[in-house]
Parts: structure tokens; C-alpha cells; sequence
């Protein structure tokens, strides 16, 4: 998949992580997983963390982490958080870090907080279909577009689908096969949703 230019201006902050409650008695924390960098929740360091009360991330040191295979979870201890009650009082809390640490990508690579608000484009026609909400994580990435009609479809990000990424421009070319959009209608995909903060990556 192609891509081109530079993107609009990133955020200051890059979502992470969200942390479902506590795991065990001694103040770990289960998180969720919004990036595809386990260097996140593995290397030991600031991290930063908001609560819906204090949505400004506070720095907050990560002293270890760990995965637990299968579920895109990780299990991390957090410098003053030693009881589960602690640890429980941090459930719907969210991780950051700073924009300026994103890690280098590839070529065909992208960042998913650049595809979010993108239009989708008929590659062949130039008609606008829609615009990019979110990204699921899947086998094959999912973009999931609010059409014109105002109904969503979700496309596959995969480089036979989605041939270009033009960032600097605001669009999305796609070659959709016939009836793509309405059998994608009926039902949303069960998967985790990641919006417009999330450090996420997607690539063809």
C-alpha cells in the first residue's frame, strides 16, 4: 500500500493503553493494549496517566510488565499502586505517552490516529463514499466508514482493496469488489475498536 506526503499535525499524546482493573493482590493493573509496540508495557519508565477526572496526563513510572498471551493485554506494576484497592480505583484509567515518541515506521506503515477523519474515495470514479472513524484490529485491519448515506461499512486495509493512502491530501483511494459496502452493513465485526488516540499500527 502507498502512502504520501506528510500527515495533518499529530496529537501532543498517544493513547496506549486503557487499564480494565486490578490483577491479583499486590497493585498490578490489567491494560488493554492500543499499540503495536510491547516495548510500551515491557521497558520499565515514565509512562503518563488520566482519569476522567483529571484528564491531563500525569507522569507515573512503570517499574514491570508483562503479557498475557491471546487477549492484547498486558499485566504491569506502577510505582505507588501496592494493594488492590489501589489498583481497582485506576479501572477506565488511561495510558499515554508523548506524540513526539512515535517510533519510526516502515513503508506501507501507518500510524491509525493519521487514517482517522480521512475520506474513502472510488479509486476508479474519484466519488467520495465516506470517512474513516475508527480501525479494527483484525486479521486483516478493518476500516470502519460512515458513508454518505450516513450508514457505516467496514473495508479491509489490505493493498488489493485500499491501493492508496494519500495523507497529505486528506484521502483513501479504494477498489471495493461488487456489493462490498452493503454486505458490511448488517453487522458490526466483534473487535476492539481503536479511534483517533490510539498508537496502533496498520500496514498492507
Amino acid at each position: 500500500m502507498s502512502g504520501s506526503g506528510g500527515a495533518a499535525a499529530a496529537p501532543e499524546w498517544l493513547e496506549i493503553g486503557r487499564i480494565l482493573g486490578a490483577q491479583g493482590l499486590k497493585g498490578e493493573v490489567r491494560v488493554q493494549s492500543l499499540s503495536d509496540f510491547p516495548e510500551r508495557f515491557l521497558e520499565p519508565g515514565r509512562r503518563w496517566l488520566s482519569d476522567p477526572g483529571r484528564p491531563e496526563p500525569q507522569p507515573v513510572e512503570l517499574l514491570a510488565g508483562r503479557w498475557i498471551p491471546g487477549k492484547n493485554t498486558y499485566v504491569l506494576k506502577l510505582e505507588g499502586i501496592t494493594n488492590r484497592t489501589q489498583a481497582e480505583q485506576l479501572r477506565g484509567c488511561q495510558l499515554w505517552v508523548p506524540a513526539s515518541e512515535r517510533p519510526h515506521l516502515e513503508p506501507g506503515e501507518f500510524h491509525i490516529p493519521d487514517l482517522i477523519g480521512l475520506a474513502i474515495v472510488d479509486a476508479t470514479t474519484t466519488e467520495t463514499l465516506g470517512v474513516v472513524r475508527a480501525v479494527i484490529p483484525a486479521g486483516n485491519d478493518l476500516l470502519e466508514v460512515q458513508g454518505t448515506d450516513g450508514r457505516t461499512f467496514w473495508v479491509p486495509f489490505v493493498e488489493d482493496i485500499v491501493p492508496v493512502v494519500n495523507l497529505a491530501q486528506g484521502w483513501i483511494g479504494v477498489s471495493l469488489p461488487p456489493g462490498l459496502v452493503e454486505l458490511g452493513r448488517p453487522a458490526r465485526p466483534e473487535q476492539p475498536t481503536v479511534g483517533e488516540d490510539g498508537e496502533d499500527t496498520v500496514q498492507s
